[in-house]
């Protein structure tokens, strides 16, 4: 299970500042939240997700776009007072996972293998009630809100297509914000910075080519899981003696594949990891560092290599004006003793970080773990679950969000 901040949310005495009107939809945001729950769907296959969305904005008449980059949706809504101000785009994420679920639940998923075990289900669900909220209160704003329900955040990526397709255009969005319920939070807990909030997001793929042969005779061959383990271990020293020890970076090696028989030198291994870092410069430090440790070792054991490098996601950077904004909402919406968490960051990667670096804006965690009615386990896992309560809270903090930016 995450480690959970000591303080409790049992001793948390405030109530949160939730207007009527969001309670009256805390029900309806259980209910949409577990219905997505049951039917999740992989990135760019979110057919019955993306379904279900559609049919809810046109029920209750939300201009909307659908088949954006496969299966995405934008709803625009106009201010009744005007139109002319801002436009503040408002993202959530509707993909699941690959992963079994655990929980013994009425609502578990009923598709096997898959599962919503990061909250992009609660994600859709608070968008909903957010579009519902605000075309029902279109004089509570000036200007236009977007909100985009993103598909394939966990792989391949949804947010590069969507842009691509212009759902930042016609009308111009001028800033864009989303949340992440978040396990590693208490409930309530905010957790929002400006700068580096979440890390660039990159992978790596390395093919040792050795000489293969008798397990008894190595004088014969050029040992592939030798010059790999090599590599594997020098790989950690760019982190410990090539970054600063103030900055953050890791280099993960999460697959090793070698060998066929005991007694049978390897020709080839392969292995496989990801780099995580907040700082660009960073970024470009480290896949030439470990191009040159693998050209390095593999020359001094007469060996060769493939090598291959990808950038998936940049770092999420915030807006500072848009994260005091997020901030200041935050705190008047919920009160908790644990209050807003300003140095909270994780070398986890999304790709908000496309549109973020398209436009100004802020992504920031909403707490959701309440290890009193055991839904504390961590993103990813089987069993992971969240307290819905963060739901009316979230529509509370996007609703506000609104207000003070489209005003």
């Amino acid at each position: 299970m995450v480690a959970i901040p000591t303080q409790s949310i049992s001793k948390n005495k405030l109530k949160p500042s939730i207007r009527t009107a969001i309670e009256q939809l805390q029900s309806q945001l259980v209910q949409w939240r577990r219905g997505f729950h049951m039917w999740p769907e992989l990135g760019f296959k979110e057919q019955r997700t993306s379904t279900t969305i559609a049919q809810k904005l046109s029920a209750w008449g939300i201009p909307h776009q659908t088949n954006i980059a496969q299966t995405g949706i934008v709803a625009t809504i106009a201010s009744s007072k005007s139109t002319a101000g801002p436009v503040l785009a408002i993202r959530a994420d509707m993909d699941a996972l690959p992963v079994q679920e655990e929980n013994i639940v009425a609502y578990r998923s009923q598709i096997d293998g898959l599962m919503h075990a990061c909250g992009h289900d609660g994600h859709t669900a608070i968008a909903l009630g957010t579009a519902y909220y605000l075309w029902q209160h279109r004089d509570c704003f000036v200007g236009t809100v977007k909100i985009i329900f993103q598909p394939a955040e966990e792989s391949p990526g949804g947010a590069k297509p969507m842009i691509e397709a212009g759902v930042l255009e016609n009308p111009n969005v001028d800033a864009i914000i989303g949340l992440h319920l978040w396990n590693n939070l208490p409930l309530g807990a905010v957790g929002v910075r400006g700068g580096a909030l979440m890390a660039a997001s990159e992978k790596f793929h390395c093919l040792i080519q050795g000489r293969g042969g008798h397990g008894a005779m190595p004088e014969q061959t050029v040992d592939s899981i030798l010059v790999a383990a090599h590599i594997v271990t020098a790989l950690q020293t760019i982190v410990a003696r090539n970054t600063s020890p103030i900055e953050s970076a890791v280099v993960t090696v999460g697959m090793l594949h070698a060998g066929t028989a005991m007694n049978v030198i390897a020709d080839t291994a392969k292995f496989a990891g990801t780099v995580r870092y907040f700082q660009p410069a960073i970024g470009e430090m480290i896949p030439k560092r470990m191009e040159q440790i693998i050209a390095g070792i593999c020359q001094a054991h007469g060996a060769s290599f493939e090598f291959d490098y990808q950038r998936i996601y940049p770092a999420v950077i915030n807006n500072p004006e848009i994260a005091d904004l997020v901030r200041s909402v935050a705190e008047a919406v919920v009160p908790t003793e644990l209050g807003n968490v300003p140095d909270c960051q994780t070398m986890g990667g999304e790709d908000m970080s496309f549109f973020l670096n398209a436009v100004p804006g802020c992504y920031f965690f909403l707490g959701s773990a309440n290890p009193a009615k055991d839904l504390a386990y961590p993103h990813h896992h089987p069993k992971f679950n969240f307290d819905e309560t963060a739901l009316g809270m979230g529509v509370e903090i996007f609703v506000r969000c609104v207000e003070q930016f489209c005003r």
